[in-house]
């Protein structure tokens, strides 16, 4: 909502001069007494820093900053004490305490260096690392990836729920499958949840299921449509869904095994924000592959990143509740539990299409490092625009993070034959993500 501004107060009239009274001259003060004086203080009220809430409310105007006191002068020595008369060119306490910064004949309180230095030290602590990790990245994203680094025709693409829910229609598959013609997508994650924090899923949720599974197969053989769910985990809180609750993870088994049920070829799980090293989760994953496997179905999952850096995933949670990365052992416990494994290889806070680009790199070496080859690993892409601190839609492009891809994968298995991409998401995709996917990994 704007916010208007309050009117200004005009200004009264001017009230009549009143006539002056005089006034008793008064008997000098003591000698050495200094004149009145300024707090001293002179700085400028800093205004704080504008929020980055996504309602875009404009900041207050900066209000009117404090005068600057002056100097002080010192009142004149009284008769008799001409001792303590202050000569030219010396100065009272009271007017280095009045001088603005406090600066005094070109000399600087010692508080005031000191503060500027650690200043400096802090802005340099920040910024150099900084600088140092987006030219790493800048770097790895340089070079030209290997002939043959294209799809393996075993992509995957998350789908919304407007597909089991009743608004899409025979003529949206159509489509659909026109979009897909030629390209390597085989795995539809069609989102069919959310699961109920106690693990359960309501049939309510996903009542077009059937129908869009058989219209899939009419109008592409061979893609396989995989049951998306997920649900906010509570990480030790009060909300969400509790991993750590043995009868919430059997829920989700019994929900998985309801969707194979109604006709889905796959479980495709993501739950957030996952710790890295949560065992319930690898106990969880160890149940519902046990389910899968019986039906000769899929079991999927949504991936963290993996740490950039070493034991980055613990830093974070030093100043996060939830770190968004995992560390490589962990994703590799992960990889080879399930048969097909998803990074969200987006909203990365990179600045930079190059740096992004060099970001998605790392990213494949690092799963590609611990991914069975008998386990299909697919890299996200970010079919979506935003732009905000953790997204900016000018840096995460889908050019970017395709020639990212190709350069990893060239460089670590190049001929990995599980292995493809995951464009992320249907609802939102823009014609030039269509195109610099078709132009940058179909050919």
């Amino acid at each position: 909502m704007e916010r208007t501004d309050p009117q200004e107060p005009s200004t009264p009239a001017d009230p009549p001069t009143p006539t002056p009274t005089p006034t008793p001259t008064p008997a000098p003060e003591p000698a050495g007494a200094s004149g009145p004086d300024g707090d001293g203080d002179g700085a400028t009220p800093r205004e704080p820093a504008e929020a980055g809430s996504p309602s875009g409310e404009p900041r207050a105007e900066p209000g009117p900053s404090r005068a600057e006191p002056g100097p002080s002068r010192a009142e004149p020595a009284g008769a008799g004490d001409a001792g303590d008369a202050v000569s030219p060119g010396e100065r009272t306490e009271g007017d280095f305490a009045a001088v603005p910064d406090g600066r005094a004949g070109g000399r600087r309180r010692p508080w005031v260096r000191r503060v500027r230095r650690t200043a400096l030290v802090l802005a340099l602590l920040l910024i150099v690392p900084i600088l140092a990790v987006e030219t790493a990245l800048r770097v790895n994203y340089m070079g030209d990836p290997a002939d043959g680094t294209y799809t393996r025709d075993r992509d995957a693409m998350w789908l919304g729920h407007a597909w089991v829910d009743g608004r899409k229609k025979d003529a949206d598959v159509t489509a659909l499958a026109r979009r897909l013609e030629d390209t390597g997508i085989r795995d539809l994650y069609v989102h069919s949840g959310p699961l109920e924090h106690d693990g359960t899923l309501p049939k309510s949720t996903y009542p077009r299921a059937r129908w869009l599974i058989d219209a899939v197969h009419r109008e592409l053989p061979g893609v396989r449509v995989q049951a998306f769910l997920g649900d906010v985990l509570a990480n030790g809180g009060p909300d969400g869904l509790h991993l750590d609750r043995a009868a919430t993870r059997a829920e989700v088994v019994r929900s998985a095994g309801q969707v194979l049920d109604a006709g889905y070829e796959g479980v495709h799980l993501d739950l957030e924000p996952l710790h890295s090293d949560d065992p319930d989760y690898l106990s969880l994953l160890d149940d519902l592959r046990t389910v899968t496997r019986a039906e000769n179905a899929q079991l999927s999952v949504a991936a963290h990143q993996i740490d950039p850096l070493p034991e980055l995933h613990t830093v974070a949670g030093l100043f996060a509740d939830n770190p968004k990365w995992w560390s490589q052992a962990f994703f590799g416990q992960v990889a080879r539990r399930v048969d097909q494994i998803a990074v969200m290889s987006y909203d990365t806070a990179r600045p930079l299409e190059s740096t992004y680009g060099g970001y998605v790199a790392q990213q494949t070496s690092l799963a590609l490092e611990v991914t069975p080859p008998t386990t299909h690993l697919l890299m996200g892409l970010p079919f979506y625009y935003e732009s905000n601190p953790s997204h900016w839609g000018h840096a995460e492009t889908v050019a970017a993070a395709v020639r990212g891809v190709r350069l990893g994968l060239s460089r670590t298995d190049a001929d990995r034959e599980l292995f493809g991409v995951a464009p992320y998401i249907d609802f939102a995709a823009t014609e030039t993500n269509w195109k610099e996917y078709r132009e940058g990994w179909v050919r």
